[in-house]
């Protein structure tokens, strides 16, 4: 089969490229180093010219209300050019419990790219992932000062990247869901736990104060961010870190 995977030189699409051309497909990444720009549409008709599916892993820069146009103009263009190319499978990657936080700008933009995928003209599927393990330094730094971190106990199911690409890849090579499949790490921390462990493991001396008002995670309600009926991958968080 041949794939276009948009955004394919990222941290995910990397890897969902790597995967799919080792098992005998032809997956050929395309970004805005290779020529193409989802935001004015150069260079996507040729992209995903005679490809059987488009895997759009591309995100917007930005976490505030710009990343609703993003979305908005990225995923016209796309499936614009996809159904004009004979596409016969369109994929994204969104976020487990990305409808139930409409606080944050981010995850209303991410539930309004999966409904114009679902109402687009392709058969589709999306595959909705769990916080990402590599994406915990940055967490971390968003309320850290020289001596401590401050982190809500909100529970996060933490997923190594590689599950996320392989679960993409397997999801991508096969017939369309046209729905949902959401894919999780196999443990469910308190984010201020995991942080705790972090900066353990790290040999970090600061130390993690639990607060219910700090970072983005702040306004998430409960465990919507956490599936325990989800596919789960076998990558545990302490395995990761060594």
């Amino acid at each position: 089969m041949k794939f276009a995977v948009i955004g394919g030189t990222g941290l995910i699409g990397s890897q969902v490229v790597k995967e799919l051309n080792t098992a005998g497909h032809e997956a050929v990444p395309h970004s805005q180093s290779t020529g193409v720009d989802i935001l004015s549409g150069q260079g996507l008709d040729e992209a995903v010219m005679g490809a059987d599916v488009v895997i759009n892993l591309t995100n917007s820069p930005t976490f505030d209300d710009a990343s609703l146009a993003f979305f908005q103009t990225s995923m016209d263009n796309l499936l614009a050019a996809a159904d004009k190319g004979g596409v016969g499978h369109f994929v994204i990657l969104s976020i487990v419990g990305t409808d139930q936080v409409p606080e944050l700008d981010y995850y209303r933009a991410k539930t309004l790219q999966e409904k114009i995928l679902a109402d687009g003209p392709i058969p589709y599927s999306i595959v909705r992932a769990t916080q990402f393990m590599d994406f915990m330094d940055a967490v971390l730094s968003w309320t850290a000062d020289a001596d401590s971190v401050r982190l809500p106990a909100t529970p996060i199911q933490p997923i190594a990247s590689r599950d996320v690409a392989h679960a993409v890849a397997e999801v991508a090579a096969g017939a369309p869901l046209n729905g949902i499949r959401n894919i999780a790490g196999p443990e469910i921390f308190p984010l201020d736990e995991l942080g705790r462990i972090t900066l353990s493991h790290k040999g970090d001396p600061r130390t993690v104060v639990t607060d219910p008002t700090a970072g983005m995670f702040a306004v998430v309600k409960g465990d919507v961010l956490t599936d325990k009926n989800a596919h789960l991958a076998p990558t545990r968080y302490t395995d990761w870190l060594s």
